[in-house]
């Protein structure tokens, strides 16, 4: 059975950081892509980050994070991380992490999801 928890998720002030964490089981952690996502409420899910399998050589980022988030993974720990810094309010929400064994930057194509953790970033 597979599964993602995150966790590090909580309260910040604008500014601040947060390190966000994803632990995998049940699947072959270093041969996924994964993903970090976010959703605030009344909207989609949307795309953050995401970190090619193996060696994680290859990075994505969508353009509201670039600069402030840094995604990476521990293939020893079957853990991927989200450092999250410059928090804005505007980045509220819950954040989910995601594994799909093809390279991809849209929900839709990740097969599996955590249970997701809530960021809040007060002003």
């Amino acid at each position: 059975q597979v599964q993602l928890v995150e966790s590090g998720g909580g309260l910040v002030q604008a500014g601040g950081s947060l390190r966000l964490s994803c632990a995998a089981s049940g699947l072959t952690f270093s041969s996924r892509n994964m993903g970090w996502f976010s959703q605030a409420p009344g909207k989609e899910r949307e795309f953050l980050a995401a970190i090619s399998d193996w060696s994680g050589g290859n990075t994505n980022y969508t353009d509201s994070v670039k600069g402030r988030f840094t995604i990476s993974r521990d293939n020893a720990k079957n853990t991927v991380y989200l450092q999250m810094n410059s928090l804005k309010p505007e980045d509220t929400a819950v954040y989910y992490c995601a594994a799909t064994r093809r390279w991809a930057l849209s929900p839709g194509e990740y097969f599996y999801w955590g249970q997701g953790t809530q960021v809040t970033v007060s002003s």
